[in-house]
């Protein structure tokens, strides 16, 4: 159980960033056999990202157990609380990396090349970048875009299109988390939150909640500009997805405002716990599925 538990696996929830392509590459709905080989091959790249970010993981938790046991809900992981050894932590690491690895091969060349490049950057994340202020965030988001494209390529369809529209709003959106992690620590340690991470001594939370401002704001008009993209009309027939907007609007303010309270102690703990916000992401989920899919579901909006 502990090992497992320093996998993280809660934190998977991450990776549900490789989905996107099965949605918006509209590879959920034809023949059978495309479908499901579409889904196999987004689950089967979701499976290695998740092992190749318990592998960044624990190695990040092996160097951090003098600072995380500082933090009143981290110094409760295993690795800082003593209750797994950093020799096992290390071969747990290593073996996660490589299974990632080997089932990023046997998925396809240049979605190996992209787990090893998440592996690297993580890697001097982890050793370099996380003590730099903004960079350390900046690391992050590259990360999750490379999620989004990993989901891309994993399909192998040349028809699914990256568009620059999406990965610029993926990038805003990992920001405005990465961000808003760093919010919520100087919320939840006050006085103590430069011992926990030094960069926390460079943000402030004025500071902090202007960037929270600019790259939600970024998020959603990339979105918007997205939805209103040509290409965007070519590929699903319509630019209705621009009416999602309210819903998108909800979700980032009721995030915004939940983890300046300092309650949650990251982005993935108030995902997982308010109810409000999931309701409004899975809300928004299906209206882009009834968007993009309408013509193969029957639906019609008319001159809407």
């Amino acid at each position: 159980m502990k090992f497992l538990q320093i996998m993280r696996p809660l934190h998977w929830t991450k990776n549900v960033f490789v989905f996107a392509a099965l949605i918006f590459g509209k590879q959920l709905i034809g023949p059978f056999n495309e479908v499901f080989s579409a889904v196999v091959s987004a689950f089967g790249g979701f499976f290695c990202f998740s092992l190749a970010a318990s592998a960044i993981y624990i190695f990040n938790d092996i160097i951090d157990r003098e600072t995380d046991s500082l933090h009143p809900e981290k110094s409760q992981r295993p690795i800082a609380a003593g209750t797994v050894t950093v020799g096992s932590a290390q071969a747990i690491s290593v073996l996660c990396a490589v299974v990632a690895i080997f089932g990023s091969y046997l998925l396809g060349s240049k979605f190996v090349i992209i787990i090893l490049v998440y592996i690297g950057l993580m890697v001097l994340y982890s050793l370099l970048l996380k003590k730099m202020m903004i960079l350390d965030c900046v690391t992050i988001s590259i990360g999750f875009c490379l999620r989004a494209i990993a989901g891309v390529v994993v399909l192998k369809d040349p028809e699914v299109f990256i568009s620059p529209w999406l990965i610029i709003c993926t990038f805003a959106v990992c920001l405005f988390l990465a961000f808003s992690k760093r919010r919520s620590e100087i919320a939840q340690l006050r006085e103590n939150s430069e011992s926990f991470r030094k960069t926390l001594a460079g943000y402030t939370p004025e500071l902090l909640a202007h960037m929270l401002d600019v790259t939600s704001g970024l998020a959603i008009v990339c979105f918007l500009l997205y939805a209103m993209d040509q290409r965007t009309l070519e590929i699903f027939g319509t630019n209705n997805l621009v009416y999602t907007t309210p819903i998108v609007l909800y979700c980032v303010f009721r995030f915004s405002a939940l983890i300046q309270t300092g309650k949650y102690s990251g982005p993935v703990e108030l995902i997982l716990s308010d109810r409000p916000f999931q309701l409004g992401f899975v809300l928004w989920i299906l209206a882009c599925i009834c968007i993009i899919y309408a013509d193969k579901l029957g639906i019609s909006f008319g001159s809407f």
